[in-house]
C-alpha cells in the first residue's frame, strides 16, 4: 500500500493542503473544528510527516540549543526538561550546550557554533555583555532567557524584582526585620540577581525600613556551597537576621545547612525563602518556602518565540501572522507563585502571582 501524502489528509478532510500544512506545523490561526478534522485524518491514514524532507525544504536542520551555564544546576536540569517537550510537540530535536558561564562557550553558541548546525538559539547568559549581543545581530535566531543583556532583546523570564519583593514582603509580614539576602547584588544592572535585589530593597522601603548595604551577601556562585560559607562567614562575623532571602535554592539549601552546624532553628530563629522551586526544596529538612516560576511556561513561550523567529529568517511564517507584533522584539513575562512551607512561618500556603506579557 502506497504511503500516504499530504494530499491524501486534504482530500480525506476536506481542506487544502496549506490547511494541512497550517495545521502540521502548529500555526495558531486555524479553527479547533479544522485542526480536529485534519488530526482525525492524519490518524485515520496513518500519515507521517517526513521530517528531513520539510527541514530541507525550508533551509533548516530542524535543531534549536538550549544553551546553559551548568547542566548540574536543578534549575536548568528542570527547565530543560520541560524545553525538550515543547520542542518534540514542534517536530524539533534539542542540542543541550553548557557553557560554565563562560564568554567564549557562550558567544559560540550565539554565532550558532560557527555553523549552520542550529536553526535557532535558546541562551541563559551569563557571562556575554549588550555589546556582544549588538555585534551578532546576523546570528541564528536567539532567544535569551533569565538574564536580560539589554532592552530591545528577545527575551522570556519571570518579574524577578516583583518576585523578590513579594518574597521579602511575606518575611517582613512574619515580623522579621534583620534580612539578609545571599546573592544580592546592588546596581541598576539588568541581571536577574540585581533585579531580585532591587525587589528587596523596594519592599524595605515600603515597610519603612533602612536598606543597609551589609545586609547584601554577594555569592562567587549560586551554589550550596556558596550559600553555606556565606552565612556562615555572616554568623562568625556576628551578623544576628532573623530571616534570608536567598536568590536561588541552592544557596537556600546550603545555608540551611550553615543554620544548622550554628544550632539556629529554622524558622522559630531564622526563617528562609528562595528561588527557583527544585525538587530538593520539597524533600529538605525542614522544606523549603520558594518563589515557584512557571518553568513550563517559561520553555512553552521561549520555544514558541524561536520557532516564530526561525519562521521569518526563512520566510515560512504563517501567512495569517501578525508580522508586525512578531518582528519587533519580546520581552515576555511569565507566571511565579510564592510557595510558603516548613522554612518560613507560613507553611502551607501557595499564593499565585499573574502572568504579563510587554514589547520593548
Amino acid at each position: 500500500m502506497a504511503r500516504p501524502r499530504i494530499k491524501d489528509v486534504a482530500r480525506l478532510a476536506g481542506v487544502s493542503e496549506k490547511t494541512v500544512s497550517n495545521v502540521i506545523n502548529d500555526y495558531t490561526h486555524v479553527s479547533d473544528r479544522t485542526r480536529r478534522v485534519v488530526r482525525d485524518a492524519i490518524e485515520e491514514l496513518g500519515y507521517k510527516v517526513n521530517l528531513a524532507g520539510r527541514h530541507l525544504r525550508q533551509g533548516r536542520t530542524g535543531i534549536i540549543a538550549l544553551v546553559v551555564p551548568e547542566l548540574d544546576v536543578p534549575y536548568f536540569a528542570e527547565l530543560a526538561r520541560h524545553v525538550i517537550r515543547e520542542a518534540e510537540r514542534r517536530s524539533l530535536t534539542v542540542l543541550i550546550h553548557q557553557t560554565g558561564a563562560d564568554r567564549e562557550h557562550e558567544l559560540a553558541a550565539l554565532t550558532g557554533f560557527g555553523s549552520s548546525f542550529v536553526d535557532g538559539v535558546i541562551l541563559s547568559p551569563l557571562a556575554l555583555t549588550p555589546d556582544d549581543l549588538r555585534d551578532h545581530a546576523g546570528a541564528p535566531p536567539t532567544v535569551l532567557i533569565g538574564e536580560l543583556l539589554e532592552e530591545g532583546a528577545d527575551h522570556v523570564a519571570i518579574d524577578n524584582e516583583q518576585a523578590a519583593r513579594e518574597a521579602t514582603k511575606h518575611l517582613l509580614g512574619l515580623g522579621r526585620r534583620s534580612i539578609l539576602v545571599i546573592g544580592g547584588r546592588s546596581g541598576a544592572g539588568l541581571g536577574t540577581a540585581e533585579a531580585r535585589t532591587r525587589g528587596y530593597r523596594a519592599a524595605l522601603a515600603e515597610a519603612g525600613i533602612a536598606h543597609d548595604p551589609a545586609a547584601l551577601l554577594p555569592v562567587e556562585s549560586f551554589r550550596m556551597p556558596d550559600g553555606a560559607e556565606a552565612v556562615a562567614r555572616a554568623l562568625s562575623e556576628g551578623a544576628r537576621p532573623d530571616a534570608l532571602l536567598c536568590l536561588n535554592d541552592q544557596l537556600a539549601l546550603g545555608a540551611l545547612r550553615a543554620l544548622h552546624e550554628h544550632g539556629i532553628r529554622v524558622p522559630e530563629e531564622v526563617a528562609v525563602i528562595g528561588f527557583d522551586d527544585v525538587e530538593a526544596g520539597r524533600f529538605s529538612v525542614p522544606t523549603l518556602s520558594t518563589v515557584a516560576p512557571d518553568k513550563a511556561a517559561v520553555a512553552q513561550v521561549a520555544v514558541e518565540l524561536l520557532q516564530h523567529r526561525m519562521d521569518e529568517a526563512t520566510g515560512s511564517a504563517s501567512p495569517d501572522a501578525d508580522s508586525a507584533e512578531v518582528r519587533s522584539p519580546q520581552d515576555l513575562v511569565v507566571a511565579h507563585r510564592l510557595v510558603l512551607r516548613e522554612s518560613t512561618e507560613g507553611f502551607g500556603g501557595v499564593r499565585p502571582s499573574g502572568s504579563r506579557q510587554k514589547s520593548s
